[in-house]
């Protein structure tokens, strides 16, 4: 590889923030690129997201559906943050087996743990090796304004001691599920994340860089709870949240789009009142939700659920719907920003966040 190949996957970057907030190196490197408006994975949330990146291919292939995922044989709920689960190889893993190097350096543990099998050194804000934090500084919380650029400044420190060819950087989302695009945090958010990145690629000697985002970020306003909808009509389910993750201060586990599971009802009749409740805009038996999103049938609930544009599922008795929440799963938040700069891009379509991946597995790693 005689380029350092850089991507960036920033969580929760609607194009709306783009629009509002200063962004000037990216704006910069767009021209000089290119800047497209491209299509998330279904469901739109952070790991189903990141493994069709560093993948290159869809659910359906590599088996991540969800963040969190209902094991009916085991007859356990677990959350989808384990390599283990990745059923497909990735960019990591390929780069070392033609003998590059790679780094993974996350805000969020969790993607460390999922996507960092075969990186030759990975890390995670929350889990900081020692002499990084020493030169770079403490990391910030994962719930602040300052974790984004840390990571990127992390990323350049750890640069400057030993060659990398290929680098994946992955962001976290809690500004985007508290603040609006409008709001002064969120410039200050991506401002931050700009100079950093800015910075990043002024230390690099040759370098082509690669930008998306996992999914995009909407205002929710209501709540529905499914297994009550359906009881009321004498059907007994489990609704399982796609978005669950640990890091529930970014959105209370609230999403747009969720797996319902019978218990021994009848499909059809689940499907007439859940296709005839307000608020929801499509009710899907399994495999139709599989053929159409390209989801791996079997780690599927025998319904997935797609919310209107304000709405998010949950329980009434486990959480209350915040006030001013931002959050996203459906498919109102698969608007994704891609941005390339440095590369051979001539002739090579970027129309999915996943084409990123495709483009390092057809390119780079070719």
């Amino acid at each position: 590889m005689a380029k350092t190949t850089v991507i960036v996957m920033v969580d929760g970057f609607d194009p709306e923030y783009q629009e509002h907030c200063p962004t000037p190196y990216l704006e910069q490197i767009g021209r000089q690129g290119f800047m497209v408006r491209g299509k998330a994975m279904m469901p739109t949330v952070t790991n189903v997201n990141n493994t069709s990146l560093v993948t290159a291919s869809y659910p359906v292939t590599h088996g991540i559906v969800s963040n969190y995922w209902l094991d009916r044989q085991e007859g356990s709920e677990v959350y989808m943050e384990s390599a283990e689960f990745v059923r497909a190889e990735t960019m990591f893993q390929r780069a070392t087996k033609q003998g590059a190097r790679s780094l993974l350096v996350s805000s969020k543990d969790k993607l460390r743990r999922l996507l960092g099998d075969g990186s030759t050194f990975c890390f995670s804000s929350e889990q900081a090796p020692k002499w990084v934090s020493q030169a770079v500084g403490d990391p910030p919380s994962i719930y602040s304004l300052e974790v984004n650029g840390w990571i990127i400044d992390a990323a350049r420190y750890v640069l400057s001691k030993e060659h990398y060819d290929l680098v994946y950087l992955t962001t976290t989302d809690y500004a985007m599920h508290t603040y609006g695009p409008e709001q002064p945090e969120s410039a200050r958010h991506l401002m931050l994340l700009d100079q950093a990145i800015e910075k990043l690629m002024e230390t690099l000697p040759d370098v082509e860089i690669l930008l998306t985002a996992d999914h995009g970020m909407s205002f929710k306003s209501r709540m529905i709870h499914l297994p009550e909808v359906l009881g009321q009509h004498g059907i007994s389910a489990q609704a399982v949240p796609i978005i669950k993750d640990l890091y529930t201060v970014h959105h209370s586990n609230l999403g747009g789009c969720i797996y319902v599971y019978l218990d021994n009802a009848d499909l059809d009749e689940a499907l007439a009142v859940l296709r005839n409740t307000d608020g929801i805009d499509e009710a899907l038996p399994r495999e139709e939700a599989a053929c159409r999103f390209r989801l791996m049938a079997d780690r599927l609930g025998d319904i997935m659920v797609l919310g209107s544009t304000d709405v998010v599922f949950g329980n009434p008795e486990e959480v209350t719907l915040p006030v001013n929440l931002r959050s996203h799963g459906s498919t109102y938040e698969d608007d994704v920003p891609i941005v390339g700069y440095g590369g051979s891009f001539e002739g090579f379509e970027f129309r999915e966040n996943r084409d990123v991946g495709r483009y390092v597995f057809e390119r780079v790693l070719a």
